[in-house]
């Protein structure tokens, strides 16, 4: 193997955001995680929804946006009969 081309492996301190923290070792000093052992549904065995960035509510907002969207074409006229007038 080639000489000084490998990272310094070191001592990590892994930090999630479930308030967990331990340490392994890594290329890097530190690392903030979203699910560890402690907290993933797979180890717990607790049925969890992981929400990352508000997908959830996101999704949410446009099901309820085009459910409105589609109430409103149904009570209306429909659009030819709009554009022939």
């Amino acid at each position: 193997m080639k000489t000084g081309i490998h990272p310094e492996y070191v001592d990590c301190s892994v930090h999630c955001s479930c308030g967990n923290e331990f340490v392994t070792r890594s290329t890097v000093p530190s690392l903030r995680v979203e699910l560890c052992s402690e907290c993933h549904p797979f180890y717990t065995g607790k049925q969890k929804l992981v929400d990352t960035g508000g997908r959830v509510e996101r999704f949410q907002r446009r099901l309820e946006k085009s459910q409105a969207t589609q109430g409103a074409r149904k009570a209306g006229a429909p659009k030819q009969a709009q554009k022939q007038a």
